[in-house]
């Protein structure tokens, strides 16, 4: 009677741990089920990107005239409108840039300038939307960034002064180097 309790206890324990191995197993397929949609749809929307840089182009070149022109833009600001409401729904979100400081995670700098309005590290102008797709960033922001204070009148007037001394240094020498070259070419052609 012992042997048999033990045996029923040991495939008990042996059903429990199937049951929680299978328990596990359905789990993990969800994720990575999940993920793989995630990824198709965020690789279908990467693809989209470009079309909405296309329509934000085309609605930063109307210019409204007419009244024929002007249902034509509220058509194609309403199609804009359902684009931007679709990727909304989707979950894709835009990159804020512009007064926020710089994130190298979802910032693109491809330009920096001297700024007395805002310190180092801030965002100036955004050049190209970037977007998240929950926590993956589909598209980083082509931004330009504020490299702090520039120098002061008097480091820039000195600083200027010293170009043009190297920038007529530079005249002076390319024009030397031209007679040069004339003068040689002169001479192989005699």
């Amino acid at each position: 009677m012992a042997s048999l309790s033990e045996e029923l206890s040991t495939e008990k324990d042996r059903v429990l741990r199937i049951g929680a191995d299978f328990d596990n197993f359905r789990k993990r397929t969800e994720r990575e089920r999940l993920s793989l949609v995630a990824n198709a749809q965020g690789e279908v929307l990467e693809n989209l990107l470009p079309v909405l840089d296309n329509f934000e182009r085309t609605k930063a070149q109307i210019k409204v005239k007419t009244e024929g022109e002007e249902k034509i833009n509220n058509s194609y600001q309403s199609i804009y409108k359902q684009f931007m409401d679709i990727l909304g729904s989707l979950g894709v979100e835009p990159v804020d840039t512009v007064r926020n400081p710089f994130d190298p995670m979802l910032h693109e700098a491809i330009m920096q300038e001297d700024s007395t309005e805002f310190e180092e590290g801030i965002i100036l102008q955004e050049f190209q939307k970037g977007f998240k797709l929950g926590d993956r960033l589909l598209r980083p922001a082509m931004v330009k960034v504020s490299a702090g204070p520039g120098p002061s009148k008097t480091e820039q007037g000195e600083s200027s002064e010293s170009a043009d001394v190297g920038e007529s240094k530079e005249t002076s020498e390319t024009a030397e180097s031209s007679e040069t070259t004339k003068t040689h070419r002169e001479a192989e052609s005699s």
